[in-house]
């Protein structure tokens, strides 16, 4: 298709007037970038989705984009108002409540680690994999699950293997103390990017979840 069969597409059944085809050699050579509904219309004039034409998304309105649906329909499924939606989306906070959040995540279909990156869980989440490797894993792998939305059967190898390294850092730095209290300075710097070790033991936490997924 050349940039004039596109623009003539969007124009004629999705709306967008005003595209010319300057306006896809544009978005083509990366001159300018399509505002949320011209890429739908373009994504839709090309017969793809949206995400086919989007990096990785990362923000409230990239997400929304990406699954082709309107903020009215985040809004009422989270229960906001639809001012209220657009705010935190125009913000890029989000705002709400755990129930509106779980919501968020069904809606939006977000991965785990989408999920909680976009409802600002992270210092949750570390505090919680920093109690379970230094303690005993089998004893918060319940609350990791819940506020993670996942099965805990696909937690227990991460949660185990990241206690087993965390405990090793930290029997080596009493060993080379000489059995003296430790700087622990190893340990410190593993709690210090916990969260990145538990993404990166975790298989899949960056695809989309099934329909199932924050149940």
């Amino acid at each position: 298709m050349a940039p004039g069969h596109v623009a003539y597409g969007m124009r004629a059944s999705f709306g967008t007037t005003h595209v010319s085809p300057e306006h896809v050699v544009a978005w083509e050579r990366g001159t300018h970038v399509p505002d949320a509904t011209e890429l739908t219309a373009l994504a839709a004039a090309l017969w793809c989705q949206p995400s086919e034409l989007m990096g990785r998304p990362r923000t409230l309105l990239e997400h929304r984009i990406a699954r082709g649906i309107s903020a009215e329909e985040v809004a009422r499924a989270t229960g906001l108002s639809h001012g209220a939606y657009l705010a935190m989306e125009e913000a890029g906070l989000w705002d709400g409540d755990k129930r509106q959040s779980v919501r968020l995540g069904e809606v939006l279909a977000l991965p785990p680690r989408d999920f909680i990156a976009i409802t600002r869980l992270e210092e949750e989440l570390a505090r919680l994999l920093t109690e379970a490797v230094s303690t005993r894993w089998q004893a918060h792998i319940r609350a990791i699950a819940k506020l993670i939305s996942m099965d805990r059967r696909d937690l227990k190898a991460p949660l185990q293997a990241m206690e087993q390294e965390y405990q090793a850092l930290m029997a080596a730095t009493l060993s080379r103390a000489g059995g003296t209290t430790a700087s622990g300075e190893d340990g410190r710097r593993y709690v210090e990017n916990i969260v990145d070790h538990f993404w990166s033991r975790l298989p899949g936490s960056t695809e989309h979840p099934s329909s199932s997924h924050h149940s």
